[in-house]
């Protein structure tokens, strides 16, 4: 039977196999060694030592678009026949090997001009890798432009992850309501719930055009709470089996970049039939609940509805709310409320949803949901060039968690009701346990160093974090770097079709700590939130259950992970570049770093400012000399400066391995060639959170202690920018991880 390639492979399919055996080390790389197999007795090594090998012999299904961004170049062998067919494509990541492009594809003056192409960007794409050859065969799709402008290097990120960013083809608007402006049908109204007098509003970045939530909270007599959900009801302008519906399916998601949006359905969806707006009458799928004050459900209806959003607030808005909850707030400060309500009534009702939320949100972690905040940089762009200005990490405060806790209460109830009525054909989210070797080996680091860190469960780790800061002035720097090592043994959460898992176990979504979730509150972005919105549909009565057999349904929750996943690179790749590009034109950045670990030749820090991971190598720096020893298991690195002139002494600093209680000064510039590559030896591990890669040419330059301040640079070394991880509220700015 044909082993199933890791998509982080698929290349060519023929370095990595992710095996049917095994444990921890399936998906480890398996070299091109013939000699794989050990010649000694591997039985009497212990489980933990032995190397898993395999050797893929069939390709199921190409994930990859093969392509790939870089520069061209001559051979270097002039003398040589392949000089004269092909050029050498050198591709910007260098898990990709070098390609062979035939000189026809080139431009026609690369042979007799090949330095003016020297900073040229261009697209190739993989034809044939044959399997006694280290180079592969491509042909030249592009010329994107001059590497480390913005939009080249954009373009070149989504070809190379198979974003499609193209114009909806005419065959696609088609399907999209023709007589505008479109409004409600009749009928519409007599088969849904009439909600537009309700003090309906939402709550999103003040830049957003696709609103797909909304909320609502009255009070009722015995003082308790209306509070309701209103979601987009996308699924009824994508009519299933439609051209408009294939796209969506296939795009499955809309890719967030820092400048713009590549939206997963026409705008014309996206941010005016189907984004509530305020003011306007729109269809929507809403979960409806009976709180207490404490937040305890008391009943709980789910129907579509038709809503009139009186009000939209940015989370800015909600927040000076909430900050100031007796302080009446100038007209001139909110934005428009419909003349039926009120800027107090919205207030009140923002207050209210407040108080519950925090309370939903404390029960949540006494029930034993973990949650891990990283950094996330925001960018102010200039309105002409489009170039970054300034960046900051951004703050995710009350408002946020607000409209997270009652996302995150419909996607849960939305999971128990589909699941209930089609157990076999729910589409949930699950979220595997932490990897197991992976947390085996942090838990012995945090052992070394001293870290009281119970890993026993989701809820002991919340606990342990929490308790684990300190209260110094360092205690946030220790926070990011401890949220950094708890965050990388854990796995991406995942979409997947009930009847496909056989153990219910496995359903339960571990950050959470619940058995069933799913995604419900953002079908504009989702498509996987689409199909929920046909499943709940079924299970109303409002419409048959899809046909789809479970085996065809996890195969499309198998492509919504793929395309999430590459969804998630690419934002990364897209700030990442934006920081590259601002410290650039900036100059060098000055920010403290807190060292994370040391190994015999290197040690890792995080610089807290911008919550950038850089790993340091000593005989990069203008040292004397440097030690490496372990102090009982505590791995200690002892650096020793050159002085500064040959009066001063050498300066000794001693750096132990993980988490310092003192932070280390460092430069930020950036090289001026954007879209250099990780290392060679840099490599992400499938099933990991998938961290940003290197930012194109960065260095850093440690300080050297206060007794020779001079700075120093340390060459090429990879840098990663902490991960954004998704969240019910992704694109809003939300830092929930692990995923939920």
């Amino acid at each position: 039977m044909p082993t199933r390639c890791s998509s982080a492979a698929l290349w060519t399919g023929r370095k990595t196999a992710t095996l049917p055996w095994g444990k921890e080390d399936a998906g480890a790389p398996v070299t091109k060694d013939k000699n794989t197999f050990m010649s000694q007795d591997t039985r009497a090594l212990p489980e933990k030592s032995l190397q898993r090998s395999a050797k893929v012999v069939y390709i199921l299904e190409k994930k990859h678009s093969r392509a790939a961004t870089g520069f061209l170049k001559l051979l270097a062998d002039k003398n040589s026949e392949l000089f004269r067919k092909y050029a050498l494509f050198s591709p910007s990541d260098h898990r990709v090997p070098r390609i062979y492009v035939p000189l026809k594809d080139c431009p026609q003056d690369f042979v007799t001009r090949p330095k003016d192409y020297a900073n040229t960007l261009f697209i190739c794409r993989i034809v044939d890798w044959k399997e006694d050859s280290n180079f592969a065969l491509g042909q030249l799709a592009k010329s994107l432009g001059q590497a480390g402008e913005i939009e080249p290097e954009t373009e070149g990120i989504l070809t190379e992850y198979g974003v499609d960013f193209s114009d909806f083809s005419s065959e696609v608007l088609e399907c999209l309501p023709q007589d505008l402006p479109w409004t409600i049908p009749p009928e519409e109204f007599s088969k849904r719930r009439d909600l537009r007098k309700d003090c309906v509003f939402t709550i999103d970045p003040s830049t957003a055009r696709d609103l797909d939530d909304a909320l609502s909270c009255k009070p009722v007599a015995d003082g308790n709470f209306e509070v309701g959900v209103h979601i987009a009801d996308v699924s009824y302008f994508v009519p299933e089996g439609s051209s408009l519906d294939k796209v969506a399916a296939e795009r499955a998601t809309s890719v967030y970049l820092v400048q713009k949006v590549v939206p997963m359905l026409p705008r014309l969806l996206c941010e005016e039939l189907c984004s509530l707006n305020p003011m306007t009458d729109k269809l929507t799928f809403s979960v409806i609940w009976t709180l207490t004050p404490k937040g305890k459900i008391l009943s709980e209806w789910f129907g579509q509805t038709v809503i009139r959003s009186c009000t939209k607030l940015s989370y800015e808005h909600a927040q000076s709310m909430i900050e100031g909850p007796t302080r009446k707030i100038p007209e001139e400060e909110l934005p428009t409320v419909s003349p039926e309500h009120t800027s107090e009534e919205v207030h009140r009702a923002v207050l209210n949803l407040h108080r519950i939320a925090k309370e939903l949100r404390q029960q949540r972690f006494v029930d034993g949901a973990l949650r891990l905040d990283q950094l996330k940089l925001a960018f102010t762009l200039d309105h002409k060039t489009g170039l970054p200005q300034g960046c900051h990490v951004y703050e995710y405060r009350d408002s946020n968690k607000l409209v997270e806790e009652f996302m995150l209460l419909a996607n849960m109830a939305v999971a128990r009701k589909i699941h209930c009525t089609f157990p076999e054909q729910a589409l949930l989210r699950r979220h595997p346990p932490p990897q197991t070797k992976m947390l085996n080996d942090l838990v012995e680091f945090c052992g070394q160093m001293g870290l009281p860190m119970d890993f026993s469960s989701a809820g002991a780790l919340n606990k342990s974090l929490m308790e684990t800061f300190g209260d110094d002035k360092y205690s946030l720097a220790r926070k990011e770097v401890l949220t950094n090592m708890c965050s990388r043994p854990m796995q991406m959460a995942l979409y997947f079709c009930s009847g496909v898992l056989q153990d219910q176990a496995q359903f339960r979504h571990y950050a959470l700590n619940v058995p069933l979730y799913t995604h419900f509150t953002s079908p504009i972005r989702r498509f996987a939130d689409v199909l929920v919105h046909r499943l709940l549909a079924a299970t109303l009565g409002y419409g048959e259950l899809p046909d789809v057999e479970p085996d065809a349904l996890q195969k499309q929750a198998d492509h919504c992970n793929d395309r999430r996943m590459a969804s998630k690179r690419v934002q990364e790749l897209s700030t990442s570049l934006f920081f590259a590009i601002l410290v650039k034109e900036s100059g060098p950045l000055e920010s403290e770093a807190m060292v994370m670990g040391v190994l015999s030749q290197a040690f890792d820090v995080l610089v807290l400012r911008y919550g950038v991971q850089k790993r340091i190598y000593c005989n990069a720096l203008p040292l004397q000399s440097y030690h490496f020893q372990k102090v009982g298991k505590k791995p200690e690195l002892t650096l020793v400066w050159e002085p500064e002139d040959a009066e001063q002494g050498p300066a000794q600093q001693v750096r132990p391995g993980g988490g310092a209680a003192f932070p280390e000064r460092h430069w930020v510039p950036v090289h001026p060639t954007l879209g250099e590559p990780p290392p060679a030896s840099w490599a992400h591990s499938p099933g990991l959170p998938s961290w940003a890669p290197p930012t194109p040419g960065s260095r850093l330059y440690p300080a050297r202690p206060a007794a020779a301040p001079r700075h120093h640079s340390l060459g090429l070394a990879s840098w990663q920018h902490l991960p954004s991880p998704e969240s019910p509220t992704l694109g809003r700015g939300s830092g929930l991880c692990p995923p939920p």
